[in-house]
């Protein structure tokens, strides 16, 4: 039952909502705010550069078969879906709520989860920690230029700026490659007090999603929508989901993929990161109310936490039970063998 149940982080991206809603950051305070936001996610992303060990990425690129899939699901397969979701609009569907589902197709793979997911589900783990990171590197070249071409195909306005992209360099790649820089020195020491600096991580977080729902509640996000927009938000993330899910994992089934490379795809191949969605979403759309374009994102987030859980302990429930069945068999032949030899 407890894998069904919201995780702490989740829970806090409530409160925020909640606490942006009844109490938002407004005028001279939301400047000032924003400055610390943007100094925040700075901060996240060097972190996220000096926690990434070289010989990590070295030793994953040699399984670039597998990463090409994942990367494909992630930035190809996903989008598509998306796009073709487009029908619902605006008969079902919200625009700025559409909005919100498209950008989150095209952001880059989590990293903590898919490897701890990949992990109790007895995947390949130093490939999904070298496909979520790559996921996320090339995310920050790919999500602004994927931005452009989808809202443009779709349009909903909007298309490639070299702005956005300088932008989402200098605010998030220069913070990641002074954390590579300095990996070799800092690195091990970053990795060993990940407890110590969770709250940067999370905080930053934070500090956007309550700064996006301030001022999209001062401009009447609550009045714009309604619960049944909300319900139909999740109910689309939940079948964009669950094909995405279907697709990578019968189809590196039918690539010829082992047990622990399908696992690896199924789970760093459909999962969209919160921690690079909501920072990009405040550097592309600058000047924009994205309290309506993270929302469907951050509901995301908790469906695929939830989904993925079960996944991962159904695999690695039906690994339990082919390792018994295996032991059972080796068991069983062993007499048979004694006996033989004695009656020699």
């Amino acid at each position: 039952m407890r894998r069904f149940l919201p995780d702490t982080f989740t829970i806090l991206l409530v409160l925020t909502v909640l606490a942006a809603s009844f109490f938002p950051v407004q005028g001279t305070s939301a400047h000032y705010f924003g400055t610390a936001t943007n100094l925040a996610i700075g901060l996240l992303f060097f972190l996220h550069g000096a926690r990434l060990s070289r010989d990590v990425v070295i030793a994953g690129l040699l399984h670039w078969r597998l990463h090409m899939v994942i990367l494909l699901t992630t930035f190809g397969i996903f989008p598509l879906l998306a796009l073709a979701m487009g029908v619902l609009v605006p008969a079902v569907l919200p625009q700025a709520l559409y909005t919100g589902i498209l950008f989150l197709s095209v952001l880059p793979s989590t990293v903590q989860s898919s490897i701890a997911f990949t992990s109790i589900a007895g995947g390949n783990v130093p490939a999904a920690i070298c496909a979520a990171s790559a996921s996320n590197i090339f995310g920050m070249f790919l999500t602004p230029l994927l931005v452009g071409v989808l809202f443009s195909v779709g349009g909903h306005g909007g298309g490639f700026s070299w702005d956005v992209l300088e932008q989402i360099m200098l605010q998030l790649l220069a913070p990641f490659i002074a954390g590579q820089i300095l990996q070799p020195w800092i690195g091990k020491w970053i990795r060993s007090k990940k407890t110590i600096l969770m709250p940067v991580d999370r905080g930053s977080i934070l500090m956007v999603v309550y700064s996006a729902f301030s001022e999209a509640v001062v401009e009447g996000l609550w009045h714009t929508f309604s619960l049944v927009d909300i319900a139909t938000v999740i109910i689309a993330n939940m079948v964009l989901l669950a094909l995405v899910l279907c697709i990578t994992m019968f189809g590196s089934r039918a690539l010829g993929f082992s047990k622990a490379d399908e696992i690896t795809i199924t789970f760093c191949g459909s999962k969209k990161s919160l921690a690079s969605g909501v920072p990009m979403a405040n550097v592309i759309f600058a000047g924009q109310s994205i309290g309506a374009i993270v929302l469907p994102l951050m509901l995301f987030h908790q469906i695929q936490l939830m989904a993925c859980a079960v996944i991962a302990q159904k695999y690695a429930d039906a690994a339990k039970k082919r390792e018994a069945a295996k032991a059972k068999v080796e068991t069983s032949g062993t007499p048979k063998t004694n006996g033989a030899s004695n009656a020699a």
